[in-house]
């Protein structure tokens, strides 16, 4: 299959917000080229460098930045990128003090060989939590540290555990999982929480995402791990009851790395089909809407238990 890559122009300051429309449209993966990084660079190289070419500033400069993701170049990816441009207008319009940049795609046709590649250049070994070490399957990782080494290879549902949300519920699951524990993953992605809830000892019952490439992904990689993540069961449980009612109760656990609009509307079925004292792990929510959040679970029924935070995202364990 060949991609359609996408690259959004913003500011740096634009860089939150376009993220929570990735998040809303179920894009987890992108390039992040933020034109404030080459600042930094000059100011951080300003005591080794006699001199810098000029031009390159320039260049530099004018540079805007830009976050590009890959869609599939068929009818499905056509469709995500009709949304795509959608809220992305809907946000430009949000932006009264027009401090998010033009907020415009251009497009390109990306090889399926190319894109594979490119993924392979940027994607290294890297630890999560206490306990994690992160790797494709073509690298290799020579001293773990005493680490658990789990491999992920995300293919074209992006989530190799780079982004500060999936870390957040790698760290969480690392302090609620207790062997044996009933686990639910809702928008399981490339599999990587539910892979990493059974290697800490949890009995992953049932992973759950709209995207049927996701659910033959995250079985692939489980299978990689010598893990068992469950069933997969694809679809929209909000808005299909029979989805719901399939996905069944009784769990201990529930993680959800969702965005802050769909854990606000799913906080009663999360609550409904925990055990008693069980706990959800939830996260994709900006910081400015980690209240807003928190006061949802809340009303609903939970305590919570931990707020963690990165510099732009929130994650909570909240406990029924």
């Amino acid at each position: 299959m060949d991609w359609k890559e996408v690259a959004i122009y913003t500011t740096t300051a634009g860089i939150g917000p376009v993220e929570a429309v990735l998040d809303d449209n179920g894009i987890e993966g992108y390039v992040l080229e933020d034109a404030a990084d080459f600042e930094e660079f000059l100011k951080d190289t300003e005591i080794y460098w006699d001199y810098v070419d000029e031009d390159l500033v320039r260049e530099k400069r004018a540079q805007e930045t830009c976050l590009k993701i890959y869609l599939p170049d068929n009818e499905e990816g056509a469709k995500q990128y009709a949304d795509l441009c959608r809220a992305l207008e809907n946000l430009k319009a949000r932006d009264t003090g027009h401090a998010w940049g033009r907020l415009c795609t251009e497009t390109a046709l990306t090889r399926q060989e190319d894109w594979e590649w490119g993924w392979k250049q940027y994607f290294k070994p890297f630890p999560v939590g206490k306990t994690f070490m992160i790797k494709p399957s073509w690298e290799t990782v020579d001293d773990p540290q005493g680490r658990r080494i789990l491999e992920i290879d995300p293919a074209s549902s992006f989530g190799t555990g780079s982004h500060d949300t999936t870390q957040l519920c790698m760290t969480a699951l690392e302090e609620c999982v207790h062997p044996g524990d009933k686990l639910l993953d809702m928008g399981t992605g490339s599999g990587i929480l539910a892979i990493a809830a059974a290697m800490l000892g949890a009995d992953v019952q049932t992973v759950v995402d709209i995207d049927e490439n996701c659910l033959r992904t995250a079985q692939e990689n489980a299978e990689k791990n010598h893990v068992s993540i469950g069933r997969g069961l694809c679809g929209d449980a909000l808005r299909d009851p029979a989805l719901a009612q399939e996905i069944g109760a009784g769990y201990d656990i529930i993680v959800a790395n969702i965005v802050a609009d769909i854990i606000i509307g799913m906080a009663p079925m999360f609550y409904e089909k925990l055990v008693s004292g069980g706990t959800l792990i939830c996260s994709g929510i900006l910081n400015e809407r980690a209240d807003e959040v928190r006061a949802a679970l809340e009303r609903t029924g939970f305590v919570t238990l931990h707020h963690a935070n990165s510099t732009d995202w929130s994650a909570f364990s909240a406990k029924k």
